[in-house]
């Protein structure tokens, strides 16, 4: 996984967004992205350009920044796509992760159990997004996990604006037995228990 400033920087704004500190349909500046970054500004402004990409910040000329709004169709939307490429992504991944790979994946169902113990939606949702990026390295189809990014960091967004925090239990068991599929090469399972995931989400 990437380690760099901008990197950094885009992890910091997407969980603000997905957690909704960032407000949907809310004016930005970059002096306040930078404040809430922790990091300089040409970091944040590639942040801020792989965020424009992703549909979760929008630039309006003269304007400046705004948070993208949340949109009714959108859960319908993004399910529907993840229902159809997380599940090939999930088993390609059983097939080609490496051996580090594996081991963040161990590390991340580890944090995930944490937080069902704990009751912590935001660290969950860190974990979650954690999970994606091991899982868009271990995926040799490019094409796959670029649908896949943004369409992801939406429907973190669109869980946690529902305040569903009570149902995170059988959501994070079901994460850790596609992690555990992946991890142990089972593409087959893999497969399985990616597409229950989010037919689970899909119902939330």
């Amino acid at each position: 996984m990437q380690n760099s400033l901008s990197h950094l920087a885009y992890l910091a704004l997407e969980h603000q967004i997905v957690t909704l500190t960032l407000e949907p349909g809310a004016l930005v500046t970059e002096k306040q992205l930078i404040e809430l970054a922790g990091q300089g500004r040409t970091p944040v402004r590639e942040a801020i350009q792989k965020l424009a990409w992703q549909g979760l910040i929008y630039v309006r000329p003269r304007v400046g920044l705004q948070i993208a709004e949340i949109r009714p169709d959108d859960h319908r939307h993004v399910m529907q796509v993840r229902r159809e490429l997380e599940p090939i992504a999930a088993a390609l991944a059983a097939v080609h992760a490496d051996e580090r790979q594996r081991d963040q994946l161990q590390q991340c169902a580890r944090v995930m159990a944490d937080c069902a113990v704990t009751g912590d939606l935001p660290g969950f949702f860190a974990a979650d997004k954690t999970f994606d990026e091991i899982l868009e390295d271990a995926c040799p189809n490019n094409f796959i996990t670029s649908a896949l990014g943004p369409v992801q960091t939406h429907a973190r967004r669109l869980w946690y604006s529902t305040g569903a925090a009570e149902r995170m239990d059988r959501a994070i068991a079901m994460h850790i037995r596609a992690i555990g599929a992946i991890r142990e090469g089972d593409a087959s399972n893999a497969r399985v228990a990616m597409a229950s995931l989010i037919d689970h989400l899909s119902e939330l």
